[in-house]
């Protein structure tokens, strides 16, 4: 953990969409609050559906937020107009995560990675750029034979890699990284990941994390906060919440997490979370993952509840911690 100030500040942020139903929003996100400091991989893990995609789509204002703030190196950027927003994007840039999706299939890679540049360096020189453009791609491990091929005669590895040159040739300091890997082969994943932990170490790079596969977050993130119905139930150093989970949703998480010999140790370990996860429209009173919990006490139903500082850098909210 940095003692700088914190990189990216996230404080109370809220995210509705409109839905068909009677005029109900959709409450993807409901007062997530977390901060990441400079150096460091803050992972965001939680169910599909529970809005960790949705919360970098907003910080990166692909989505306005609703209510809240996004403070980025101190800067409130929750409702600055395209034009203030403009110069600060140099500095938070995003990996999405499905490589055959996020690339033009009419552009050539040169022309992908360029875009950046057009946009933020327009005063640079053609040989200037294409040096620049070069050197993306060597960073992430292709070539300059590369530059005049399309995107569907790479495999999704190599996307995935184009697409994270994309993010780098600009050298912001901030990385969103949205599942970056699921889409991709297991064998290639690996891959991916030692290159983001490479990049980070050579260029000095903060990253932002989402994922649902805990075994990668164990490996790659310094921090963690997990993710329920668009809220943050829990969250400190990934060690920490890894060993010792607090709250039922966390346990649960990792207990669902596949292990290489799933009966070694299957008697002590938690019960997975049944049921399905709620509609975000209609989310439960109380506490959100009282239907599923299997602590759940009365007053779960009636008072939703707050986060608890329980030393060490950690949080969680749940009613069993006061």
């Amino acid at each position: 953990m940095s003692d700088k100030p914190a990189i990216l500040e996230v404080e109370n942020l809220t995210k509705h969409f409109r839905s068909g139903v009677r005029g109900h929003p959709v409450r993807a996100l409901d007062g997530v609050t977390f901060s990441v400091a400079p150096g460091e991989t803050f992972a965001l893990v939680g169910e599909s559906g529970c809005g960790k995609s949705t919360c970098a789509r907003t910080i990166i204002r692909l989505y306005e937020p609703t209510d809240g703030r996004i403070l980025l190196e101190g800067t409130d950027i929750s409702h600055l107009g395209a034009r203030q927003l403009r110069p600060l994007r140099r500095n938070i840039q995003m990996v999405f995560q499905d490589p055959y999706a996020s690339l033009n299939a009419r552009m050539t890679v040169r022309d992908i990675i360029a875009e950046p540049l057009r946009v933020h360096r327009p005063d640079l020189a053609p040989a200037e750029a294409t040096d620049l453009i070069v050197d993306a791609l060597t960073a992430v491990g292709l070539g300059r034979e590369y530059l005049t091929r399309y995107p569907h005669e790479f495999s999704g590895g190599q996307r995935q890699r184009i697409g994270i040159a994309r993010a780098l040739v600009i050298r912001p300091k901030l990385v969103l990284c949205d599942e970056p890997i699921s889409a991709l082969d297991v064998s290639i994943q690996a891959q991916i990941v030692n290159l983001l932990r490479d990049l980070q170490d050579e260029l000095g790079l903060t990253y932002m994390f989402i994922a649902h596969d805990l075994s990668m977050v164990w490996h790659v993130a310094d921090s963690v906060a997990v993710m329920y119905l668009g809220q943050i139930v829990e969250s400190g150093p990934t060690r920490m919440v890894y060993s010792d989970p607090l709250h039922p949703y966390t346990k649960g998480l990792l207990a669902s997490a596949p292990r290489p010999d799933p009966s070694a140790d299957l008697l002590s370990r938690p019960p997975a979370i049944e049921g399905e996860i709620p509609s975000p429209i209609h989310p439960p009173s109380g506490c959100r993952f009282r239907t599923r919990c299997p602590a759940v006490m009365p007053i779960c139903s009636d008072v939703a509840p707050n986060p608890v500082d329980v030393g060490d850098g950690r949080t969680v909210s749940c009613h069993l911690f006061k």
